[in-house]
């Protein structure tokens, strides 16, 4: 049997949902972000190694990833108002409880809970999109929300510190849980309860029935591969400097937290930029050539080629000069995956999407956690300087692999 899909026809509430997505990953960011701005005071606080805070940040990660491919079979069963509303309620009330934490155990714990609340916003995201945009917008739309991604962080690190300094550390937790469910109000009072559109009040549903396709099937695809492997060695460099950038600042630049405050952002402002720009120009070149192969692959190369500037961050001789190296390699990665994870839409029905993100979501939640062990490791005993040479070779193999595996962009019928 084979499985068609109608493009998503042109929806004017799609703005609003990708707006609620977009809030929702900044939120998202905040949470996730809360511990790696704060680890230079919990480090102390708890009398922390490089190497225990590289167990604190892969048990979010290692839960994070196993969950990944779940939260893409519920989303594709469930549907996305539903799927987000679970996800949202698991990953604020870890958040909260965080604000208890009394040393490495119950870090580890709870940020394994985050995890697996946090895991389902990218299946959802990429769902939805793949849902409400037709497919000259989708980058477009993942990019809106990996601006998210970027801008979360950037507004988090000078507003955690802050709070931190006016309401102390556990404070920071419980405020940056209670966004979640600030938000979790707006998302079930505007995402539409039914499957079908009211052309007159401009509502939609989560996507009309858009049956899911098995496993199996997806798995004997090697587009889908191509899309699991890229992220796998991709996903590690955007983990790295979300993990680690913090605390690489402060030990090998010699940042205060008043420092961070005033400049820590400014590399996720330019990741913003780059998800903006990145889904920008991959829509503007399909509509003009109207060859989603080209508009794909032309931004993701721009994007590896900007990700190299990993390198220049290594030899860096001065706090500024790393600064805009790290601006220039994040602005990349953004440019880069906002179009890798439309790829899974460019393929492949709605009802694979999901899917297909929570692979993808997996691989990448692997990768990092094998990365960012190893970071802690190294730094202990080495330095800085081989993890960020090591992340910008993944760049270029994380895209070799996409394109050797995933062939000509097109769509494929499944069956």
């Amino acid at each position: 049997m084979t499985t068609k899909e109608n493009p998503a026809p042109e929806r004017p509430w799609r703005w609003v949902i990708i707006g609620l997505i977009f809030l929702g990953t900044v939120i998202n960011y905040f949470d996730r972000l809360a511990l790696p701005t704060l680890a230079p005071v919990l480090r102390a606080e708890f009398k922390l190694t490089n190497v225990d805070y590289a167990w604190i940040a892969n048990s979010f990660l290692l839960v994070y990833a196993l969950s990944m491919f779940v939260w893409g079979a519920v989303f594709d069963r469930i549907g996305n108002r539903l799927g987000f509303a679970v996800a949202v309620v698991v990953w604020s009330a870890a958040q909260i409880g965080t604000a208890a934490a009394r040393g490495v155990a119950s870090l580890c714990v709870l940020r394994g809970v985050l995890g697996l609340g946090e895991a389902g916003n990218w299946p959802g995201a990429t769902r939805t999109i793949a849902a409400w945009f037709p497919a000259r917008q989708r980058a477009l739309g993942m990019g809106i929300a990996n601006t998210g991604a970027s801008l979360g962080p950037a507004l988090a690190i000078p507003l955690i510190i802050w709070m931190r300094d006016d309401f102390g550390w556990r404070a920071v937790f419980v405020i940056t849980g209670a966004m979640g469910f600030v938000w979790l109000a707006l998302w079930l009072a505007l995402y539409p309860k039914d499957e079908r559109v009211n052309a007159d009040a401009a509502a939609v549903s989560a996507t009309p029935q858009h049956p899911p396709v098995p496993w199996a099937v997806l798995l004997r695809r090697r587009e889908v591969w191509g899309i699991v492997v890229a992220r796998f060695f991709g996903d590690p460099i955007w983990w790295l400097y979300v993990n680690w950038m913090p605390l690489y600042l402060s030990d090998a630049r010699g940042f205060d937290l008043k420092q961070l405050k005033a400049t820590g952002w400014v590399p996720y402002v330019a990741a913003a930029l780059g998800a903006l720009a990145g889904g920008w120009f991959s829509g503007y070149l399909l509509r003009r050539t109207g060859d989603a192969n080209r508009a794909r692959k032309t931004a993701i190369t721009i994007g590896t080629v900007a990700m190299l500037a990993g390198f220049a961050t290594a030899f860096a001789t001065s706090a500024p000069a790393a600064i805009v190296c790290l601006s220039v390699t994040l602005f990349g990665f953004q440019f880069w995956v906002g179009n890798v994870q439309t790829l899974a839409s460019d393929y492949f029905p709605v009802g694979a999407v999901g899917s297909i993100a929570g692979f993808a979501g997996t691989a990448a939640g692997l990768g990092a956690v094998i990365f960012t062990f190893s970071t802690g490791w190294v730094v202990d005993h080495f330095s800085y300087t081989p993890i960020l040479i090591t992340a910008a070779v993944l760049a270029p193999l994380a895209t070799a692999s996409l394109f050797l595996l995933s062939g000509r962009v097109r769509r494929i019928e499944v069956s």
